[in-house]
């Protein structure tokens, strides 16, 4: 790990040299990679030089404990353990800055939110959790965009597909696929009696047209009429749009966008990410089924949480996090869940790294 380091180093200060002379600047694509890849240095090597500080302090701690006068050596037996637990403390944050990164982190998502079981009750499930992620968007400051949704009369929806074209958002939304169960009074149950129903998430990060082509021919693309309860969401022309991929039978509809053209290159789009998805599945699957991360793994049939209303707590089956304060969860406050399942994530390829 320390040969890495240092290189990181090395590179780190050759790349600031280079930054620093005038003829780089006649090259203004040289001087946006520079930068970029400076920042992505920055945090590991910063805390690589911390780590080298405190490696130096140690040692100079240890030398003073063979001063013959009994305070100086009681303070370097003080400054020794401090320098110690300081150095345990970079060395772990060195470990996990490490890590090799989820190239798809950085990358804006496709949000795919469906009623499971239940009927009504899980249509209106979903909604709430559209709400939640909503307002954790706004939270982070994440534009969000619905592309497509198929509601009911009560204020449900069956299926809702939309974007958050923030970069990063993959990184915080991947922690969120897999099946979503509520346990509550349902609005539409008289008898006060508490109901289990589910909804799926699917999050998907988004893919360019460089990434992954799509062939035109295996493609069957037809213009319909938005339909739906009613509100906002519905057109009076033929401005809906469904894609059929013909080899895989996948279709993708979207109706939400203000025109034709728009709707199309939205469902275009999201067709390119799941197939996209699909594909990267299969190729993680085929090279290592035993070793597939339990953390946000995004597998539909996997039960991820639960919502208890009557009891107030939201629980992540994945880690074993209760937290009692469900109202503010489905506001929106998601961070210490997602906080604490990338910590999950972090130990889990630590202790991968330590089998290796």
């Amino acid at each position: 790990m320390l040969d890495k380091l240092r290189q990181l180093d090395q590179r780190y200060s050759a790349m600031q040299a280079k930054l620093s002379a005038p003829e780089t600047y006649e090259d203004p694509a040289l001087v946006s990679r520079l930068n970029r890849e400076l920042a992505e240095l920055e945090e590991v090597v910063h805390t690589y030089r911390a780590w080298q500080r405190a490696s130096e302090d140690v040692e100079a701690a240890k030398a003073m404990l063979s001063e013959p006068d009994p305070e100086l050596r009681e303070l370097a037996k003080e400054e020794l353990q401090s320098g110690k637990e300081t150095l345990a403390r970079l060395e772990q944050e060195l470990k996990i800055l490490l890590l090799p990164k989820d190239p798809k982190d950085d990358r804006p998502v496709i949000v795919e939110i469906r009623a499971g079981v239940g009927g009504e009750e899980a249509a209106l499930f979903a909604h709430s959790l559209y709400r939640m992620y909503t307002m954790y968007s706004d939270r982070r400051r994440w534009q969000t965009q619905i592309a497509s949704v198929s509601e009911t009369e009560l204020g449900g929806v069956k299926e809702l597909i939309f974007t958050i074209e923030s970069p990063g958002a993959y990184s915080r939304m991947k922690f969120e696929s897999g099946v979503h169960r509520v346990q509550r009074v349902p609005e539409t149950e008289s008898g006060g009696r508490v109901h289990t129903s589910t909804a799926t998430v699917a999050v998907l990060p988004q893919v360019d047209e460089v990434e992954f082509e799509l062939d035109r021919k295996d493609l069957r693309i037809d213009t319909f009429r938005s339909s739906g309860a009613g509100g906002q969401h519905i057109n009076k022309t033929s401005s809906a749009i469904r894609v059929t991929h013909i080899p895989t039978g996948m279709v993708v509809e979207c109706q939400d966008q203000r025109s034709q053209l728009q709707n199309k290159e939205k469902a275009l789009q999201i067709l390119r990410s799941r197939l996209w998805q699909q594909k990267a599945q299969e190729q993680a699957d085929s090279v290592s089924e035993n070793r597939r991360s339990q953390v946000g793994t995004g597998m539909r049939n996997e039960r991820i949480r639960t919502y208890n209303f009557p009891q107030g707590r939201v629980t992540d089956h994945r880690i074993g996090l209760t937290l009692y304060r469900i109202d503010s969860v489905m506001d929106g406050d998601l961070d210490e869940i997602i906080d604490a399942l990338a910590a999950a994530k972090q130990a889990e390829e630590l202790a991968r790294v330590g089998e290796g």
